[in-house]
């Protein structure tokens, strides 16, 4: 065949299959915690970018409009799901502890813990941001639109400015002591000349942080991890005046994202997956589920206080195997198999009483235990400054990806006009408790455990049935599962499975969300032996269900996100 012919049919072949790789096959979805990442990432998707290039619009812009939760300063957790290959995998872009940092991170000369509250502030825990490498990575296997485009609606919104919305005015309100403290803070967070907090609809431009996005968008991650910007991160950590800490040129050099095969466990008739380890969220959310196979969920009434109790019951099984087991598999072992193993489950399960509190739950023996390392010890881990997003393409490929600075406003330092995360103090303060290493000590270059659970579930096909997730702390987890439970076991619908009361028990207290239908099973529980206590909770679930009909979409009325159809 002639040379020419060759070419001919060749070029065919590749404008063919980039056409249907642009082609529309059906509507697309988005749901975020803010209407202006919404709008980024539906943007993307109307111009043929798949569900990664979209969540990397969106995250773009939240570290722009909702700086208290989530940003390029500091880390995430991402499922993909590849719908063409049914393939599904997660990025690892959770930060890493400085080189320089031991075990005594966090504690004071005397080897006490340091108070949480001053040892959140300032460069101490600041560890390397990882959701640009992430993004970069994901793009880079999965995205199809250039990588520049992707950073224009958060440029172009840095630039002309946005209102300032309740949730963050009222954040700024709360944190401004903290914040005040950071001249960059200052000069963008508050009024000139009365050093007010930032009002309600104040119009909020940003030309650091669209500087910063431009570098990025132009050199890629070299632009963020090398040259000017990484060197201004590196001395706001190292020269904060009460609280220095370690962050060098080199930690983010070499910073890297880490593919990692997803956790997966049976609820039902389906399959749910999550984050294994670093975080603690897919393995916890899964044992909870798995304890709970054992009884008869979906005969019980919608949110019921009975439903709700064998909920906190399992949740204090779980809770307790967090504690003991999970951190950065990289440096501990950590009993993925055993503590997902049916039977082992069952014999948890068995330790309910459908009608009484156990009171404090103990840790059980999972096979593979006995090579895991002691409890973990001091500080409640807090995890305050997060989000959540949930996107599905119109090819039908799909993202999970929670995002999160740690506290808010992660460590109160504003460098290129983004937050630098305090999540370090996800850590043990404690490294060594009865002369037994904690398995979540402080390490060089050690990721620390989260509870951040983004998931999806899938049919018995295999097909996709839903992705979910959710910020709030070491709630993520409850929050979540529940919402599952609600999906499954009651078939509602994605935004009637938010809106039930939130109900916790993280094997301490059992809280119970004021103003909403859990409030009254305070007296019933109370009759159970619980220890109740009644409270603001505030979730901010977002996920997007595929249903017989089409989409099914969910944005958390307790905060401000909007989901949004593409392409119908």
């Amino acid at each position: 065949m002639p040379k020419l012919r060759l070419i001919q049919i060749s070029f065919l072949i590749i404008f063919a299959s980039l056409l249907s790789a642009c082609s529309k096959s059906g509507p697309a979805m988005v749901a975020t915690a803010n209407p202006h990442a919404s709008r980024a990432a539906a943007l993307m998707l109307e111009k043929g970018g798949t569900a990664i290039d979209a969540a990397i619009a969106a995250q773009m812009v939240l570290t722009l409009v909702e700086p208290q939760s989530s940003g390029i300063g500091g880390g995430a957790f991402l499922l993909y799901w590849q719908n063409d290959q049914n393939k599904l995998t997660t990025f690892d872009g959770r930060e890493t502890a400085p080189q320089n940092a031991g075990e005594g991170l966090f504690l004071d000369k005397n080897g006490a813990p340091i108070p949480w509250p001053v040892a959140s502030i300032g460069g101490r825990p600041v560890g390397t941001p990882g959701v640009i490498a992430l993004a970069w990575k994901a793009h880079g296997q999965y995205g199809r639109l250039p990588w520049r485009d992707l950073f224009q609606p958060a440029i172009k919104l840095a630039k002309d400015g946005f209102a300032v919305t309740p949730r963050l005015s009222k954040a700024i309100a709360k944190s401004q002591d903290a914040l005040k403290s950071d001249a960059q803070a200052r000069e963008l967070y508050f009024l000139p000349h009365t050093m007010a907090p930032l009002p309600v609809g104040f119009m909020l431009k940003n030309s650091a942080f669209a500087q910063s996005l431009t570098l990025i968008a132009e050199k890629g991650p070299d632009g963020f991890y090398k040259g000017p910007l990484a060197a201004a991160m590196v001395k706001a950590v190292k020269n904060h005046q009460s609280n220095p800490g370690h962050l060098s040129m080199d930690d983010l050099a070499s910073y890297e994202a880490i593919e990692r095969t997803a956790v997966c466990g049976p609820y039902r008739a389906y399959k749910v997956c999550g984050m294994g380890p670093p975080t603690s969220g897919g393995l916890t959310s899964l044992m909870i589920l798995g304890i709970l196979e054992n009884y008869n969920i979906a005969a019980l009434e919608v949110g019921s206080a009975t439903a709700m109790h064998l909920f906190t019951q399992a949740s204090r099984l779980a809770y307790a195997d967090r504690d003991v087991y999970m951190a950065d598999d990289d440096f501990v072992e950590v009993p993925v198999k055993g503590l997902l193993n049916k039977s082992y489950l069952r014999s948890r399960a068995k330790l309910i009483n459908p009608v009484e509190d156990m009171g404090k739950a103990a840790p059980g023996s999972p096979s593979g235990s006995e090579k895991a390392l002691m409890k973990t010890a001091g500080v409640k881990q807090r995890e305050y400054g997060t989000s959540h997003l949930s996107i599905v393409d119109d090819q039908g490929n799909a993202v999970s990806m929670t995002t999160s600075v740690e506290r808010g406003f992660g460590s109160h330092i504003v460098v290129g006009g983004f937050v630098l995360n305090s999540q370090l103090t996800d850590f043990s303060f404690v490294p060594v408790k009865n002369g037994v290493k904690v398995a979540n000590r402080v390490e060089a270059g050690k990721r620390p455990r989260s509870s951040m659970t983004p998931t999806m579930i899938f049919n018995s096909d295999g097909s996709l049935y839903a992705t979910l997730g959710s910020p709030g702390g070491s709630r993520i987890i409850e929050f979540v599962t529940r919402a599952v439970i609600g999906l499954i076991d009651w078939d509602l619908s994605m935004q009637a499975s938010f809106d039930l009361g939130n109900v916790h028990n993280r094997n301490r207290i059992t809280d119970l969300e004021k103003g909403t239908n859990a409030e009254a099973f305070a007296t019933q529980f109370k009759a159970m032996g619980h220890k109740v206590r009644i409270g603001k909770i505030t979730s901010g679930l977002h996920g997007i269900r595929i249903t017989k009909n089409g989409f099914d979409g969910g944005a958390d009325t307790r905060r401000e996100g909007m989901v949004i159809e593409v392409g119908k």
